[in-house]
Parts: C-alpha cells; structure tokens; sequence
C-alpha cells in the first residue's frame, strides 16, 4: 500500500502522501519504507475498570472531585440531558443538530462541511454505532454532541449550542461521553483534536503518530529537520502534561 501511494504521486505530479493517526504498531512499517513520523498528542479518557461515573470520580483527588461534581450541577440545572442511540434517533433530531453544527462551524470561521443530508444518512445507516447527547431546556432542545461508538473506544466529533450556558460544553462533549463508554463497556474515550482543558476532566495526554511521505528531497530534509526538533517538545510536553492530572497521587 505504501508503495503504491508512492507510486500515485510519480504518475500524478503529487508532492506528498500522508497517513493520520496511525497504529503504534504500524509506526515501523512506514519507517521500514523511509516516510517520516510525527508525533502529537491527544487526550484520551481511559476506563480503568470502572463500574460507574462515582467509581471514576473515586479515582481522583478530592479537589478535582468536588471540582467535577459542581460543573456536572451546575450544567445539568435547567435542562433535561438526553442520550440517544439507535431507533431512538428521529429526523427531528437531527434537524436540531443540524443547527447545533452550523452554529459551532459559523463561530470558529470555518465552512460546516457536512449538509443535512449527511445526517439523515447516519441516522439511517449507522444508528447503533451512535450516540447523539441532546440538551433540552423547556422541551425544546439547545445543545447537543454527536458521538461514534467504535470496537473499543466512542469517538467524540461534533457538537453545538444555541444557549451559553456554563459548563454545558464539559457536560456534553465529556462527562456524558464517559458515562456513555462505561455503559457501553468501551476501554476508552476519544474527545477530538486540542483541548488542555480535557486535562482537568480526566482526560490523559497520549502520544499519536502520523506518517509524511514527501517527494521533493530539499523539502523532505527540511521537514525531517523540523520533526526532529518538534518531537523533542513533544515528549517534554506530554511529561509535563502527566504530572497534571488529576488522579490521586499514590
């Protein structure tokens, strides 16, 4: 595969071929064939074996417990939070987060680039490998965060509000997403790209890799040059970041 992509950017003019968040156990086969390796991080909630959201809080310090408890309050008050997956899906709610990811696309200057259709689409094609987190304040709903389930982790990716209301974000695109993994007996949660913030909620940093395949020799040394610089502050970013959870210290 890697030298067939290889061999489509000859036949095409291409100046590279990439591949994203690859197995840690394939690093070495694009390393074998000579492609360059770049590490990142992402924050990823791990489930230790936990029964429920309490056992997980029970993991924590007890100042990042209370911590929790009072968004988790504070976001819940005033609204009805909905999980739903499957047959429990309608058109109605997708016609709600349809304005939910707009809003969100719109906010950050970028172009949503999902139309309606996209949705009806999951709904009829993928329901039970969804989780849709819905927020409804006096019957109608406001927020809402769009999640994939996979073989072993649920895959956070979208997510939108109508309302500002404080710590809705965490409530949905988070602490739900955990009590949904732990439901559903997932080994982990995968809540998107950034996000320091995540640190704080039980979110660990953990190293991903993508593989860079360039053409052009000069352009392919500058890069190597700055991966190799870059991994340095990596790794010194993601021992610091270890130090910050808010797990108990044994």
């Amino acid at each position: 595969l890697l030298g067939a992509a290889e061999e489509f950017c000859a036949a095409h003019g291409l100046s590279s071929a990439h591949a994203t968040f690859i197995e840690p156990g394939q690093v070495h086969l694009f390393e074998n064939a000579g492609w360059l390796i770049r590490n990142d991080i992402q924050f990823h909630w791990e489930n230790r074996g936990y029964a429920s959201f309490d056992e997980f809080l029970a993991a924590l310090s007890s100042r990042k417990r209370k911590d929790i408890r009072k968004e988790r309050a504070a976001a819940q008050e005033g609204v009805e939070i909905k999980m739903l997956t499957g047959a429990d899906l309608r058109p109605e709610h997708w016609d709600a987060f349809w304005r939910f990811y707009q809003d969100t696309g719109l906010r950050k200057w970028g172009t949503p680039y999902l139309t309606r259709e996209a949705f009806t689409l999951l709904g009829e094609r993928m329901a039970d490998r969804i989780v849709l987190v819905l927020a409804f304040l006096d019957g109608e709903p406001v927020a809402g965060a769009l999640n994939f389930i996979g073989a072993d982790a649920l895959y956070g990716r979208y997510w939108g509000a109508l309302i500002d209301k404080r710590f809705l974000h965490f409530e949905l695109c988070y602490y739900q997403a955990i009590d949904a993994a732990i439901a559903l007996g997932l080994n982990r949660v995968e809540a998107g790209a950034q996000g320091g913030h995540k640190l704080a909620r039980g979110y660990e940093p953990v190293r991903t890799f993508s593989a860079h395949y360039i053409v052009h020799e000069g352009f392919r040394e500058a890069v190597a040059d700055f991966l190799e610089r870059e991994r340095t502050g990596v790794s010194q970013d993601q021992l610091y970041l270890g130090t910050r959870t808010p797990f108990r210290k044994e």
